[in-house]
């Protein structure tokens, strides 16, 4: 049972980080959202995840660059709903261009946030995992941090460097009931994936149809977009007692992308 355990899921106002929280809130876990967005609509989802599911739901809307707004975050959270029990590290941006094209300035804001803050957030958490023997790391990866990607050389590096940072924080907690895992999404129905498809178009010269009938045919055996639900049952599992022996694991959840 899930029910009492206090998460926080940066990147949780939109698309896979928010179909975390829902799935979480239904499982009667508390919550510490945080993200970007229109501020009335994040306090409307926030309400009615507390409201629906009779849980506790924060908003922080720390910039996940920033080591001292991520402190922050997870000072706030532990306030707001209790000594932490879960970390889903979520956030993510992406940027697509050849790599001689591709924007320092860029290159520099997709490692701070798709992977350095997931440092950050862990090594604020674990201390308190470890003295009250239960813990749960969740990284939200990519299969593009177990394949290599054209034009996506900042996002691929990111996604590879959080796969060994899960392998590496499993070693550390298993003796301490903390377990640290990587969820690996193919592609996924969120802005972030939506967003690429333009920048893909044109490299391609494709329309962005066309485009998106392609990438699915091409990487995806099953041929569907993977829904948000999916991969917040998948993390909802991971909190559960009988994942406790699954740790270090990088888990596809790709369509069969990695199969091949």
């Amino acid at each position: 049972m899930n029910q009492g355990l206090n998460a926080v899921i940066t990147g949780s106002t939109s698309g896979i980080g928010q179909g975390i929280a829902e799935a979480f809130a239904k499982a009667g876990m508390n919550i510490m959202l945080n993200g970007f967005g229109d501020p009335n609509e994040i306090e409307t989802l926030r309400a009615r995840l507390a409201a629906t599911h009779g849980v506790r739901v924060a908003y922080h809307g720390a910039d996940m660059t920033k080591p001292g707004e991520i402190a922050d975050l997870m000072a706030t959270a532990e306030a707001d709903i209790g000594p932490l029990d879960v970390v889903v590290n979520n956030a993510g941006i992406q940027k697509v261009a050849p790599i001689e094209d591709f924007p320092v300035e860029k290159w520099d804001e997709i490692l701070a946030i798709n992977l350095s803050a997931a440092f950050h957030t862990t090594r604020l958490a674990i201390a308190g995992m470890k003295a009250r023997g239960f813990g749960r790391i969740i990284n939200t990866a990519s299969v593009q941090g177990l394949i290599g990607s054209p034009f996506k050389t900042a996002y691929v590096a990111a996604k590879h460097g959080i796969i060994g940072l899960t392998k590496a924080v499993a070693m550390e907690g298993a003796d301490y009931g903390v377990t640290a895992n990587a969820i690996c999404p193919g592609m996924v129905a969120t802005p972030l994936v939506e967003k690429q498809i333009p920048d893909l178009a044109r490299q391609s010269g494709l329309t962005e149809a066309e485009t998106l009938a392609d990438m699915l045919a091409s990487n995806q055996p099953t041929r569907r977009i993977i829904t948000v639900e999916e991969i917040g049952a998948l993390a909802t599992f991971l909190c559960s007692d009988a994942a406790k022996s699954i740790t270090g694991a990088a888990l596809p959840i790709d369509g069969g992308w990695t199969a091949r």
